[in-house]
């Protein structure tokens, strides 16, 4: 495999698709983010996303099947928009700046393709605060202050590391209006709180009010 190579299990039909990502970073509260929303949504595998940018080992399942490291797209149909989630155990070494580029490119490209006019990526910012938050950045100072309003804070003069910062702004670059959520954590373990937190949050911007623990 010298380049990356998309996997399409099924097209699903999709119509006003928004899409959300959400990957391993700080506090690995994208990655729980996105499982969580995966399972509420009972969302569907349709496509899987490989690359010889990822990292040189494969997991081991309990059956002791070698398995390659892939991001996964997955479909869940919703009252206003259907969701296209992607996820996914991995990312390229983030010492490796070409390969985020490539890689997130190829996802761009791809949604694009789906037709997904909006973007939401998920993820954690290293916070040292006794009050869980959820942070916002934008493609616009008009979509930061509306998920301002929805009860996030905005994420100023920082940087936002990997996929989850480089996907939403390269989508902007294609025209695509989107979003960045955070979800504040300490950052040294996997993080189910803030995960949960970011979880809620985006549901509620989907209009669906997540009141108990999962």
């Amino acid at each position: 495999m010298d380049k990356p190579y998309l996997r399409e299990i099924f097209k699903p039909a999709l119509e006003n698709p928004v899409f959300v990502q959400g990957l391993p970073g700080f506090g690995n509260v994208g990655r729980i983010a996105a499982h969580l929303l995966t399972k509420f949504c009972s969302a569907k595998p349709f496509a899987e996303l490989y690359s010889p940018y990822f990292p040189d080992y494969v997991s081991v399942s309990s059956k002791g099947i070698c398995l390659l490291p892939k991001y996964e797209f997955y479909f869940a149909p919703m009252e206003k928009n259907n969701l296209v989630i992607m996820t996914g155990d991995i990312q390229p070494s983030f010492d490796d700046v070409v390969a985020h580029y490539h890689v997130c490119s190829e996802i761009v490209d791809f949604i694009e393709k789906l037709g997904c006019h909006f973007v939401i990526t998920l993820g954690g910012v290293p916070m040292l605060e006794d009050k869980p938050q959820v942070y916002v950045a934008a493609t616009s100072p008009r979509l930061a202050a509306e998920f301002m309003e929805k009860g996030a804070v905005i994420y100023s003069k920082g940087r936002i590391v990997g996929g989850t910062g480089l996907t939403l702004a390269l989508a902007k670059e294609q025209g695509m209006e989107g979003v960045c959520l955070l979800g504040s954590t300490p950052g040294f373990k996997a993080d189910r709180g803030a995960g949960f937190l970011v979880f809620k949050f985006l549901m509620k911007v989907l209009g669906k009010e997540i009141k108990e623990g999962l």
